[in-house]
């Protein structure tokens, strides 16, 4: 019976704790279906782990998996499963996300690699200045060490 009297009361102050703990951090309250930054980034860490799942699957030109996969369908997978959707090329994906710097990135950005004629391949950014990606015919899914600078980061919202 007492542990009964006291929930409302501790529910009551975990409330007063939560709204103290968001304006303590400086966090907004949202109207519903808006993405916050926190968000965006536990969508994305999602999709990061899923890739990673991915390890040792085959590349395949246009494939989009569950078992096979091109760079572009590694990510659109990913991400799909997450709950996020993505164009299927890698430079349409660039174009639907939104540019971050290379200071601000974070595990579960996407990876872009350019030359002069565009955006030629993606990979989802895991931290440490790697990359899960689906690099090439012959090859598998896996973790690479960035390569390049010629690199530009997104975030999926």
């Amino acid at each position: 019976m007492t542990m009964r009297m006291h929930t409302p009361n501790l529910l009551a102050r975990a409330g007063t704790v939560s709204a103290l703990t968001l304006a303590t951090l400086g966090g907004t309250a949202l109207a519903p279906g808006t993405t916050t930054d926190a968000e965006a980034v536990s969508v994305s860490v999602q999709a990061l782990r899923i890739a990673a799942s991915k390890r040792g699957s085959p590349y395949e030109y246009g494939a989009q998996g569950p078992y096979r996969f091109d760079c572009s369908g590694l990510t659109l997978y990913s991400f799909k499963r997450a709950g996020r959707a993505l164009p299927r090329s890698a430079a349409a994906q660039y174009g639907h996300t939104r540019h971050i710097p290379a200071s601000a990135r974070q595990r579960g950005d996407l990876v872009f690699f350019y030359s002069g004629s565009g955006i030629y391949h993606v990979g989802i950014y895991a931290g440490h200045g790697r990359i899960w990606h689906a690099p090439k015919t012959g090859d598998v899914v896996r973790m690479e060490k960035i390569w390049t600078r010629a690199v530009r980061y997104g975030r999926v919202l």
